[in-house]
């Protein structure tokens, strides 16, 4: 049986956000040292990039997704206005989606401007685009569990069709009561990854991509592994782990049913 064929990127630049983890300079220690990891609330920063009308429409997977965005690529040295980007998110800005289905279900069924715009998968782009005046190509996805392995697949992808590089952000927030007993999210969590097609000064390590029918890796310690399982952008742990402790080898990332993303990873 011949080989999978692979995808092969260069990683410039990280941002995180999840309980306990407040960037990735301050989290990356803690996923090298998992011991020492305890989860905390998470505080969400206001999004001072917007301009005020905006920056009070915004929930919380869309100031998640600007937080991890613009510090990945402020880690890799990029102007984010030149940076292509993919936005994945398995459940989208859940907020607003329970107040659009409370007015449905009301007497009084007119739904606010405001609360129709946010409902678009492709608002956190939207924002994005508005922020950080980037005019860059624009990709939104959304593969359930799956997404993050499905925005990495993508943004390597738009990297090597012509971008040269790409901005791939991952964020989701949990659904209040009663979706949350539907689709039950424990945590907010964002992650973001530069990726370039060929290596440069601000490379962090190769990574190779490629379909895979192992299961999904997991982590070792159980308060990580809570974390991973909780929030389908938190799917990014195994990997960011092997980043912090610059481990070479690979990892599998949830994909698909029947099927993972291998991330082979090389420190550089």
């Amino acid at each position: 049986m011949s080989a999978a064929p692979t995808l092969t990127m260069y990683l410039e630049g990280v941002g995180l956000l999840g309980p306990g983890l407040t960037s990735w300079s301050q989290g990356a220690p803690l996923l090298a040292r998992p011991e020492v990891y305890a989860s905390a609330p998470l505080a969400v920063p206001a999004p001072d990039c917007l301009p005020p009308a905006e920056r009070r429409r915004v929930g919380t997977q869309i100031k998640l997704a600007l937080a991890v965005g613009r510090e990945a690529a402020a880690h890799a040295r990029r102007d984010p206005a030149t940076l292509a980007n993919v936005f994945s998110a398995s459940a989208g800005d859940g907020d607003n989606c329970n107040a659009i289905c409370e007015t449905l279900a009301s007497a009084d069924r007119l739904i606010s401007p405001t609360r129709f715009h946010n409902s678009v998968h492709n608002a956190p782009a939207g924002y994005w685009g508005i922020a950080m005046k980037c005019m860059a190509p624009s990709t939104s996805l959304c593969a359930h569990d799956g997404s993050f392995a499905a925005g990495l697949l993508e943004a390597a992808v738009q990297a090597h069709a012509g971008a040269g590089a790409a901005l791939l952000i991952c964020a989701d927030a949990p659904y209040p009561e009663p979706l949350h007993s539907v689709r039950p999210l424990s945590h907010a969590f964002g992650a973001a990854l530069v990726l370039a097609a060929q290596p440069g000064p601000q490379t962090l390590a190769r990574l190779e991509l490629s379909l895979s029918t192992e299961a999904p890796d997991r982590l070792a310690d159980t308060a990580l592994e809570a974390l991973r399982r909780g929030n389908p952008a938190a799917r990014a742990l195994p990997l960011l782990q092997a980043l912090a402790t610059r481990t070479p080898g690979t990892v599998q990332l949830q994909y698909l049913d029947g099927c993972t993303l291998a991330a082979t990873l090389a420190p550089v």
